[in-house]
């Protein structure tokens, strides 16, 4: 059920593909490959597909994200094994590391039976209820896209969508070093802060295990039949 009113269409969804990537999985080449999952998926040569990974220091600019928002020069960042990315999603500056799980799906909304605005409000459900899995009661906040506890972000969600599939998608801070985001104004808002499930339960949380409830709240708030994959679908096995 999206926004807690309307469920999706019942009928036609079909299959959702689920990757978990181990270890850190640089920023570009996956963006790279994105695009090319998402032109595979307007073809009809995958299933919708859901990945779940976590990106080495990087810092990426959406759409309608501004430069001065960087705090720091790129050397500097550079020095601190990060780097600077201006990207293609929507929304604005934004930090990915380790301890943050990042989701990004290529879903076909027409088959999905949803719109781009549902789609958001979709991904918002799944991470209010992937938090409350863990005691925590996450918030969306008008006005704002993403989930919040209070005032601190716990997660930012940008997308792209290019002739009716998606991709891009959501950060949850699962325990990340959040002084990261400290070079940055997070999506240009300035008089928020930004948190994360570790911070709100007083422990050290696993994205693994974060990663396996986001799995099944995706899965259910779309109403997609989960099947669990053991690695990406590439140019030479699509079809």
């Amino acid at each position: 059920m999206i926004d807690g009113h309307a469920a999706a269409p019942t009928s036609g969804r079909g299959h959702l593909d689920v990757v978990r990537l181990p270890g850190l999985t640089p920023y570009l080449p996956m963006w790279e490959r994105q695009q090319w999952l998402a032109a595979a998926r307007q073809r009809n040569e995958i299933d919708d597909l859901f990945l779940l990974l976590e990106h080495p220091h990087v810092y990426t600019n959406g759409r309608s994200g501004q430069r001065a928002h960087l705090l720091v020069d790129e050397a500097t960042l550079a020095r601190r094994g990060a780097c600077y990315l201006e990207v293609d999603r929507g929304g604005g500056l934004t930090y990915h590391g380790p301890g943050q799980l990042v989701g990004y799906a290529m879903i076909d909304l027409a088959r999905a039976g949803v719109g781009v605005r549902a789609y958001v409000r979709g991904l918002e459900q799944v991470l209010m209820r992937t938090a409350a899995h863990f005691g925590v009661e996450a918030t969306t906040s008008p006005g704002y896209t993403g989930v919040w506890v209070g005032d601190e972000k716990l997660a930012a969600i940008g997308v792209r969508v290019r002739r009716g599939v998606t991709y891009h998608g959501f950060a949850l801070n699962v325990d990340p070093d959040l002084s990261c985001f400290e070079a940055i104004v997070p999506c240009g808002i300035s008089d928020r802060g930004v948190t994360s499930l570790a911070c709100l339960v007083g422990h050290h949380v696993m994205t693994a295990e974060v990663a396996t409830v986001c799995v099944e709240e995706f899965a259910g708030v779309f109403e997609l039949a989960l099947r669990w994959r053991a690695s990406i679908p590439s140019p030479d096995c699509a079809g």
